[in-house]
């Protein structure tokens, strides 16, 4: 029995052979996450070939989300935020990214550092003029873009909730509430809404996640979350496949708990 909430990894050293890959695809992995922060296109486009290689293998259909990286600084081992409060959002990396996605066919582009609806007409656009036709996940992880939701759900095909990056803008006592009420809002409009960030960040070093961790994930689930998502976890951590299969058991445990909506991806 597989979960109704899908179940989405970063794809990154750890997760990159196409050994792994079909590993996780068996333990009910959904969605592969590319992070275009980081690797080259070649790299990309050689997991994106052995995605699908492994997808075929295992005769299901998994989706790709490619993340573009946006105005983005690196301060040691972390990211954050670069550009002004009124600058461009999307950057002429992001447009290259872009075009590269459009042609490797990738289902989703997440756009990072969201600050209005305006940035997911500009990228509807970008997408249109390439001819693409991908869906876009609106990564909602500045202050300006929790204050613009409501506009923001209007025009986007779904939400992230970035909480790592949320807490940056926000005291951290507040991400719990502020991700309810993305939920809460994303479910009204019948949008997507993926929580993501540290969700079992201890797996990146153990076999096991923390109870916390595991009660942080079911929340999500109970809380009306369609994905959650491994960051870390899956790309560079030691154990991706028991990150992904532990996933895939909070969701079947927590999904009992609950009827929702069941929003087709």
């Amino acid at each position: 029995m597989e979960s109704k909430t899908k179940i989405i990894a970063t794809i990154g050293p750890s997760s990159e052979s196409k050994n792994v890959m079909i590993d996780l695809i068996n333990h009910n992995l959904n969605i592969a996450r590319l992070n275009f922060s980081w690797g080259t296109h070649e790299s990309h486009k050689k997991v994106i070939d052995d995605l699908r290689e492994a997808s075929k293998e295992c005769n299901k259909n998994i989706l790709i989300i490619q993340d573009l990286s946006g105005p983005r600084e690196q301060t040691g081992k972390d990211h954050h935020f670069g550009g002004e409060e009124k600058g461009e959002v999307i950057t002429e990396k992001d447009k290259k990214d872009l075009v590269f996605g459009i042609e490797q066919n990738v289902d989703y582009i997440a756009l990072s550092f969201v600050g209005n609806a305006n940035d997911i007409i500009e990228l509807r656009n970008l997408i249109k003029e390439q001819n693409g036709n991908q869906k876009i996940i609106a990564k909602i992880e500045r202050k300006i873009a929790f204050e613009n939701l409501d506009s923001i759900l209007e025009v986007t095909d779904g939400v992230m909730v970035a909480r790592g990056d949320l807490g940056n803008e926000y005291p951290l006592e507040e991400i719990p509430f502020i991700q309810h009420k993305i939920i809460e809002r994303a479910n009204a409009k019948n949008k997507m809404v993926i929580v993501a960030t540290q969700m079992m960040l201890s797996m990146v070093e153990n076999p096991n996640p923390t109870r916390a961790e595991v009660t942080d994930v079911a929340y999500a689930i109970i809380d009306g979350a369609n994905a959650v998502m491994l960051s870390e976890e899956s790309a560079k951590g030691k154990y991706p496949v028991e990150a992904v299969t532990m996933m895939e058991k909070i969701a079947l445990a927590a999904e009992i708990h609950l009827t929702k909506k069941d929003i087709s991806i």
